[in-house]
């Protein structure tokens, strides 16, 4: 199996890079714990572990899997399947 996820803005720069392939994962949550481990920990603070995560919000930021916002499926135990596309945005800024 394998899942493709792109990042943007900030994430893009925490990551290192735009893009990357991701195998053996089958939740969004087990996404994150394994860029968190294998690229860079800041990842899961930033969406998982920040003062605006709560019940409601479990995500600060947006994460699509294509083109469809966990927020609207299962959060982080959308499951992911074989080819699917998972986007990563950081929160947006400004006031």
């Amino acid at each position: 199996m394998e899942v493709r996820v792109r990042f943007y803005a900030t994430f893009r720069e925490l990551m290192g890079t735009k893009e990357v392939e991701v195998h053996s994962v089958k939740t969004v949550g087990e996404l994150i714990e394994y860029l968190s481990k294998h690229y860079n920990p800041e990842i899961k603070k930033e969406l998982l572990e920040t003062e605006r995560v709560n019940e409601q919000k479990p995500v600060d930021g947006m994460i699509l899997v294509n083109g469809h916002n966990v927020l609207h499926l299962k959060g982080l135990e959308t499951e992911l399947k074989d080819d699917d596309v998972v986007h990563i945005f950081p929160p947006a800024g400004g006031g």
